[in-house]
């Protein structure tokens, strides 16, 4: 019998799961592939050749690849690019505060040295899990968005996390610059998001989108050098571009945002957008964790041109 190149024990996590589905979350292929594998015979449970991807699996179940390597995202490309600012870490999760200009993950026009790249460099077990070329990454920040971002470092976190951010349990707050002046102190925008049809790079509000909820709260007004708002945003779905095309609809477009508001009157040439605050339940016990990402230089720079104070937005 060919060697097996990989082994794996079922974590206490996936008891009772699907061998075709544990396979994927444990490996990063997809459910097709790893359905595919257990056809082609190249997985074997507990030293017996698997006969049906529906097959159940136990804790402590030792499960080996043959054949040829899966796919899986590398874990040293560029990844001294970016360096990383850790809040948090343990077993299940690691938490960070991103850094602006720096890529989320792996995509089209950047396949590295990105903030995924970092984090599977210091926590290799992070690449394998989830979907493939964003292994851990339950949710992301666009590439001129600062601030925290929680991953997963197991597979029952991935589960959890994923659970938690579709059931909207997860509290994201943002802190945003856009020029304008509120009709209101604090409103809710309540508008689908979809593909803009006349430019495939842009979100657009549309009847057809997916639905999208955005709270948003005036913390301060200024009107030097420029008409503007000190915003803070919580949001209850995470569409892509999600704030800067709400606040973009109602007449509020982020400042630096070339795409859907305006230039910065203090040359960032970033949105000027910054995920502050993020609580979750962590996936082992429930307990419920909560983390401020400190503001970055830019960002402060341009409030106290305003004649704010930074620590402003850490006041709920």
């Amino acid at each position: 019998m060919t060697e097996p190149h990989r082994r794996i024990e079922t974590p206490e996590s996936l008891g009772g799961e699907r061998l075709d589905r544990a396979l994927s979350l444990l490996t990063g292929e997809s459910r097709s592939v790893t359905a595919r594998m257990v056809a082609e015979g190249s997985v074997i449970v507990d030293g017996e050749r698997a006969l049906a991807g529906s097959q159940r699996l136990h804790p402590g179940t030792v499960i080996e690849l043959m054949g040829g390597r899966t796919a899986q995202p590398e874990t040293n490309r560029a990844s001294e690019e970016v360096s990383l600012d850790v809040l948090h870490a343990d077993r299940d999760v690691v938490v960070v505060n991103k850094p602006p200009g720096v890529v989320t993950h792996p995509g089209s026009g950047h396949p590295n040295g990105t903030l995924a790249d970092a984090l599977w460099s210091r926590y290799p077990e992070m690449a394998r899990l989830g979907e493939p070329g964003r292994g851990g990454i339950v949710h992301r920040l666009d590439r001129g968005t600062s601030g925290v971002l929680v991953c997963a470092l197991s597979a029952g976190a991935y589960e959890s996390l994923a659970s938690q951010l579709s059931s909207r349990l997860v509290r994201r707050v943002y802190a945003a610059l856009a020029r304008g002046v509120a009709s209101s102190p604090n409103g809710t925008i309540d508008a689908p998001i979809g593909r803009d049809p006349a430019n495939r790079t842009k979100m657009a509000i549309r009847a057809d989108g997916r639905p999208a909820l955005t709270h948003y709260r005036v913390v301060e007004t200024f009107t030097r050098p420029t008409e503007t708002l000190l915003l803070r945003c919580r949001l209850e779905t995470g569409r892509t571009h999600q704030i800067r095309v709400h606040l973009a609809s109602i007449g509020l477009p982020l400042l630096g945002d070339l795409t859907y508001g305006v230039a910065d009157p203090f040359g960032i040439g970033r949105p000027l957008l910054h995920a502050c605050e993020l609580e979750f339940r962590h996936p082992s016990d429930g307990t419920e964790m909560s983390f401020v990402a400190p503001i970055p230089e830019d960002f402060a720079g341009a409030l106290r041109a305003f004649g704010s104070d930074p620590r402003v937005l850490v006041t709920r």
